[in-house]
């Protein structure tokens, strides 16, 4: 029931006409294209993928999608989140368009007391027998007895974290692990993770979700490899070059999270369309930041193989 998500975790966009529609000749491209690279694993229909922004019958055709293409190299997990309602329904959803597990997202805008989180969780989870990561961020925040709680779920298996607040995860992850399952899974779940990671290893998160991936894999991969064979002169170079420039850019714009992994999408030679409202697009001016911090960082990278040849 437990995943090995063994790499970098590959979180597509999800490309829309400019009618509007799912273009689904170009995710099938994206999504190739992304596991050719070698991801440990995919999560389609998420924050990346717009899963919120999507009706029922389009996500589940997107899962059923990205299942075909993966074809079982890998791990396919689906979003689900929003109203208990909605998200049981993308769970039920997810199962029978063949996913291998379910990234729950915060449910829909209402302040959650502890109790009625895990009680969300409870009644999602209980939706499927697919294998649940729980997200942590935003109005779904978990405490050391609530992710104790959850974690106890017969199919929750992971925890991914998404707040940043470093002392409360070091004590989720000591608790998890100390009571309920030593082997449970975390993740972090932060935009651009790749900044962070370094912190989050050291509390006990190795897993990471990278959108990067979705438009420049070949960076972060490199930077994974880094990371696991201990070069920490590339891996400072990279986040130097690349990963800390585009945070700035990403927050200069509510949304910008999505919309420049989807115009770097674009930018690296599958259209992938505009998003969906509430989001924006980037600028012609933060376009051109966004080619200009990839191509530094691809610089670097060229220069670190060279010296290695």
């Amino acid at each position: 029931m437990r995943p090995t998500f063994d790499g970098v975790l590959f979180f597509p966009v999800t490309p829309f006409t400019e009618s509007g529609d799912v273009d689904f000749d170009a995710l099938s491209q994206h999504i190739a294209k992304g596991v050719e690279a070698g991801p440990g694993g995919v999560f389609i229909a998420c924050g990346t993928g717009e899963f919120h922004a999507m009706e029922d019958q389009e996500f589940a055709a997107v899962v059923r999608t990205a299942v075909e293409v993966v074809a079982g190299r890998v791990p396919v997990y689906a979003g689900a989140g929003g109203s208990v309602a909605q998200s049981k329904r993308f769970a039920v959803a997810a199962k029978e368009a063949g996913a291998d597990g379910l990234l729950l997202l915060p449910p829909y805008l209402v302040e959650v007391p502890q109790p009625g989180l895990v009680d969300f969780v409870r009644a999602v989870a209980g939706a499927t027998d697919l294998p649940v990561i729980v997200y942590n961020r935003n109005n779904a925040r978990f405490t050391e007895d609530s992710a104790v709680a959850v974690a106890k779920i017969p199919n929750v298996i992971g925890f991914k974290d998404g707040t940043g607040n470093f002392d409360q995860v070091a004590r989720i992850v000591q608790a998890v692990t100390e009571h309920v399952d030593p082997d449970f899974l975390f993740f972090n779940g932060l935009p651009t993770a790749e900044t962070t990671q370094l912190a989050y290893r050291a509390i006990g998160v190795p897993l990471y979700s990278s959108a990067t991936f979705a438009f420049a894999p070949d960076l972060a991969l490199a930077f994974y490899n880094a990371l696991e064979s201990g070069n920490d002169e590339l891996t400072q170079k990279l986040l130097g070059a690349f990963f800390c420039p585009l945070v700035r850019l990403r927050d200069t714009v509510p949304g910008y999270a999505v919309s420049l992994v989807k115009a770097g999408v674009t930018m690296e030679g599958i259209p992938a369309g505009p998003v969906r409202p509430p989001l924006v697009m980037p600028s012609a001016e933060d376009l051109d930041e966004l080619r200009t911090i990839t191509a530094a960082g691809r610089a670097v990278l060229a220069d670190a193989l060279t010296q290695a040849v």
